[in-house]
């Protein structure tokens, strides 16, 4: 029979259900009971194993952390020093300016001449000189007059 709509009616007569027998299980296979049974049983090495694990992961952690610790103690450190460098640095050159401010090239020329009988010299006292080998020359008599030091070898006279 045909029953239009949402409205479904029950059957007559349910279907019978075996509550006196119950439900019966495949038998598995001694091996696979075997295997069970040590799947879910843990020897000691492995419980071993497992405790060595989880100290050798606390330890990284730690030793982790402790390096973020020393990282982020480093760079605040660093900041600090360069915010001093800066400071430093400012206070300096305002000390700088200030001496080469203080500094007058004319005042020290006038004194010298006036106070201290300072003159500059004349053409006919420069004596010019040829150096040896090199820019650096230690007076230990006065230069001659025609101004040549030494020789090379080659123009022994």
């Amino acid at each position: 029979m045909y029953v239009q709509g949402n409205v479904v009616t029950k059957p007559a007569e349910e279907p019978r259900r075996h509550e006196g027998s119950p439900v019966r299980h495949r038998k598995a296979s001694r091996q696979v009971r075997k295997n069970r049974k040590l799947a879910l049983r843990m020897n000691s090495a492995y419980v071993i194993f497992l405790a060595v694990a989880a100290v050798m992961a606390l330890v990284v952690c730690v030793n982790y952390i402790e390096l973020q610790s020393r990282i982020t103690s480093r760079s605040k450190n660093i900041t600090a020093m360069q915010e001093e460098l800066a400071r430093l640095r400012e206070e300096n050159n305002t000390r700088y300016n200030a001496v080469m401010d203080s500094v007058n090239l004319d005042e020290i020329r006038d004194r010298a001449q006036n106070e201290l009988g300072m003159v500059y010299a004349s053409p006919e006292r420069i004596i010019g000189y040829e150096s040896p080998a090199t820019d650096y020359v230690k007076k230990y008599e006065d230069i001659p007059e025609d101004g040549v030091l030494a020789r090379s070898g080659e123009n022994d006279r």
